[in-house]
């Protein structure tokens, strides 16, 4: 009787101990998971360990598999991978928030208001500012500066248009940077009106004032980037591709993530100069699990808004003006075929047909014997038709929905109705690619991904104009365009294998929304709430 009470006694432990439950961090059940996998799958619960997903199923099947740390019951709510802005300036977003916001001014006497108040508050020794667009003023032509020189005659004054490609100054400001009506440039403007300044700077010039202004300490560059990561977590981004940061803000962003004070994963496209090159170039692409530099960010040329886009024709609503291409061809091709050596990924900003075209046929040459360079054209805005055929996964199209809504009103104007055909095409550019990389270039528009999904979906402003959607043809699918924010955009950075998608061994990015995308009515989507973010399975935002 002994030995079989021990017996017993010895299987009864043996149970126990097969019975014990394995580990992990979280479980998400009772959800409406969209996991962008390879089938586009909806499940209904996952397990979260080690900053990463575990395993994916049913609410049953995954509630009382293993113990966890913590549970959240989504009570049916939609559950979405981290979102991925595939193209933004997140620390320029930062750094916003230090200077006078001009986004959505109606008159140039609104900006002077702002500007005006701002100064009362902050008494800076030079005023610097974003976000006019003289597109949306009534007198929609560019601004002088002589209202500015009377009330700022001693303090510089620099104020930026929304695309970042023009830029407003005072006389203190031109003076500060020696700039006058025989001051030579290339690639761009300094405009002049009967023989004087108008104060008004397209693309190249800007950057003689923009020498004469200190450059943000590590204070301010962590406020900054900090400051940007409030703002997009609230949004429901996880990674963000940072598109175009010199090497003392890579570095800052690396050390802030290291300490575990900036958790967002950037994908940060390295400056284009000679310095950031030389030392990027010899070290090759550097990685962490939130950080990854392997791409170069160039200029072909400049904005459509300021007529600064380089076309094959002249503009309509502009005789005889072309705009500009911010870089001779040489150095395009010198830049290109440097960065074909490397393993780096190349990014070009391109919004006219000339720009796109050689940039493609760059890309084409140099990339004719290879498979999965991945390079990207950045917003890939007006295509002539004969140069559609160019892009594919290994050149792939990296565009901003909301620039098309923003831009509806005026495009025609200044490309004319044959040369629109071919702008804004984010259909036909994934019908050539295979996929499109989906971001909103902020702070030049919102930084809410909802309006991106809205804007690619609708093709309407959150007003419901066109009736019908701008190039409605155009349009993408709510499934497409959910790829493009998530998977796809994660292709474009090469991490497709990590993030992009809720599946098991990847790291755990998602976001819990208060309505499905997928389903709620289209007019609806602009009004999305994020009811809570997660970045490696930590919860990094709550409504």
């Amino acid at each position: 009787m002994k030995k079989i009470s021990m017996l017993c006694g010895f299987l009864v432990f043996l149970v126990s101990c097969n019975s014990e439950k394995q580990k992990a961090d979280l479980l998400v059940y009772n959800a409406k998971v969209y996991t962008v996998d390879s089938t586009f799958s909806k499940i209904e619960a996952f397990a979260v360990k080690d900053g990463k997903f575990f395993e994916t199923g049913t609410t049953a099947g995954l509630k009382d598999k293993y113990e966890y740390a913590q549970i959240i019951d989504a009570e049916g709510k939609a559950v979405y991978p981290g979102f991925i802005d595939a193209h933004a300036h997140f620390y320029g977003l930062g750094l916003q928030q230090q200077k006078v916001e001009l986004t959505g001014t109606k008159s140039f006497k609104e900006v002077v208001s702002r500007i005006v108040e701002f100064q009362k508050k902050h008494h800076l020794d030079y005023i610097t500012g974003r976000g006019w667009d003289q597109n949306d003023w009534e007198v929609k032509e560019f601004p002088a500066k002589d209202t500015l020189d009377v009330l700022f005659p001693d303090t510089p004054v620099a104020i930026t248009r929304i695309d970042g490609h023009a830029m407003l100054v005072n006389q203190a400001a031109l003076d500060k940077a020696n700039i006058t009506t025989k001051t030579k440039f290339q690639g761009g403007d300094i405009e002049q009106k009967d023989g004087k300044l108008t104060g008004i700077l397209v693309d190249n010039p800007m950057e003689l004032i923009e020498a004469t202004q200190e450059e943000p300490d590590f204070q301010e560059r962590k406020e900054a980037l900090l400051s940007a990561q409030e703002i997009c977590l609230k949004y429901g981004l996880t990674t963000v591709d940072d598109a175009g940061l010199p090497r003392e803000v890579i570095e800052t962003i690396d050390s802030l993530q290291k300490s575990g004070e900036l958790k967002m994963r950037i994908y940060a496209m390295v400056a284009n100069s000679p310095q950031n090159l030389d030392y990027y170039l010899s070290k090759g692409p550097y990685k962490t699990e939130r950080l990854n530099v392997r791409s170069v960010k160039f200029y072909e040329d400049g904005a459509l808004g300021s007529r600064g886009a380089a076309l094959k024709k002249p503009y309509s609503d502009r005789p005889n003006h072309f705009g500009a291409l911010l870089s001779p061809i040489s150095d395009l091709k010198d830049i290109a075929a440097r960065v074909a050596k490397s393993e780096f990924q190349l990014n070009t900003h391109a919004i006219g047909d000339s720009a796109n075209y050689l940039v493609l046929k760059t890309y084409d040459s140099l990339l004719d014997d290879t498979t999965d360079r991945r390079w990207r054209v950045e917003h890939s805005q007006v295509i002539d038709p004969e140069d559609f055929h160019y892009f594919s996964k290994n050149i792939i199209p990296s565009v901003q929905p909301t620039h098309a809504t923003s831009d509806m009103y005026w495009a025609e104007d200044r490309l004319g109705p044959e040369r629109i055909k071919g702008a804004y095409a984010y259909k036909k550019l994934l019908q050539e690619a295979g996929l499109v990389a989906l971001g909103t270039d902020f702070p030049v528009e919102k930084v809410s991904p909802f309006l991106t999904f809205y804007a690619a979906v609708s093709r309407q402003d959150t007003e419901n104009y066109p009736e019908g959607g701008f190039m409605k043809d155009q349009a993408l699918s709510r499934e497409e365009t959910l790829k493009g924010m998530t998977i796809w955009a994660a292709y474009a950075n090469f991490e497709e294998n990590e993030k992009g998608s809720i599946e098991a061994g990847k790291f755990a990015d998602f976001v819990i929304l208060d309505r499905d995308l997928m389903e709620v009515a289209l007019d609806s989507v602009p009004e999305t709430k994020v009811i809570r973010t997660f970045i490696n399975g930590e919860q990094v935002y709550k409504n």
